[in-house]
This record gives C-alpha cells, structure tokens and sequence, in this order.
C-alpha cells in the first residue's frame, strides 16, 4: 500500500482508526495485511506504515481526532459536514482536531485545535443543510448509536 491507496481507502471507508482495534478499520492493520499483534512499531512493515501515517494525516483532506472510542481516529473530508451536524452528541474532546508537533529536542506533543475552529466555512453550511438521520446514515453504522447527549445508547454497539 502507497500513499494514494492509504488515502483512497480512508476516502472510500470515510472513518478509520489509525491503529486501535474498534467498529470501524484500522488503517494500520490495512496497510500491513492483516492484524497486528502488539504495536506496528514492532511489525516488519513499520517504516511503511510510519510514512504512510505521516503524509495522511498532512492531508487537507483528513481530520486527525479521536472519534471512535477516544482513540486517534481519521476522517475523511467528505463526511465532516455530517461530523459537524452531529457535533453536539460528541464530547468536545473527540471532535478536536489533533496534530503533533515535533520539538527541537525530538519530542512530539499533540496539539489540538477545538472544534468549530477546525472546520471550513462551507463545511459549516453544508452540514446545516442535513438532518440527523442523514448525517448518521453518512457516518455508518457504528455512529448509528450516538444519542443527543454524546453518550452510546447502551447494549447496542460497542461502546464508542
């Protein structure tokens, strides 16, 4: 897998995670063939999903944050409008847009960005245009779950 098939298939799934296991694909398992046991810094094909990680979440067109179980989640750009509609059934921490830093001493530090700071003007507007069902339908299946109050309902998914 390159780059512009990592990219594609976040396009085609629209939510990823980037490594944790969950109701939606991780993109680290994909990108090494299969599932990972421990962490993809020890799998043979680290280097390719580390230069992979690195230019997708670069991407204009992918929001780094931590969706899914709270964990580091990539959403594409044509789902933000309903990411956005639904924003109010989220904890504001898991719709903050996270990007990392890199200090002169080597360190990374995640910066985060609050939403609705992150979000585009028109990705506002167009996400005003849509209903709740529409924008839960768009997300899939595992956001079929959120309630209005940005809790799960309970004993019907896994927990997000």
């Amino acid at each position: 897998m390159n780059t512009a098939q990592a990219l594609a298939f976040i396009k085609e799934n629209g939510v990823v995670l980037v490594s944790a296991k969950g109701p939606v694909p991780s993109l680290t398992e994909t990108i090494a063939g299969g599932p990972i046991k421990g962490s993809w810094w020890s799998h043979p094909k680290s280097h390719q999903i580390w230069a992979i990680l690195e230019a997708v979440t670069d991407s204009k067109d992918v929001l780094v944050c931590r969706l899914v179980k709270g964990k580091i989640t990539l959403v594409h750009r044509r789902l933000w409008p309903a990411l956005v509609r639904l924003a109010a059934r989220f904890p504001p921490e898991r719709i903050s847009k996270v990007s990392q830093e890199h200090t002169a001493s080597g360190r990374h530090v995640n910066k985060e960005l609050p939403f609705p700071r992150w979000a585009p003007a028109e990705v506002l507007k167009q996400a005003k245009s849509m209903s709740e069902a529409e924008a839960i339908a768009a997300l899939g299946e595992w956001a079929s779950v959120l309630s209005t109050r940005g809790r799960t309902v309970k004993n019907r998914s896994p927990k997000l």
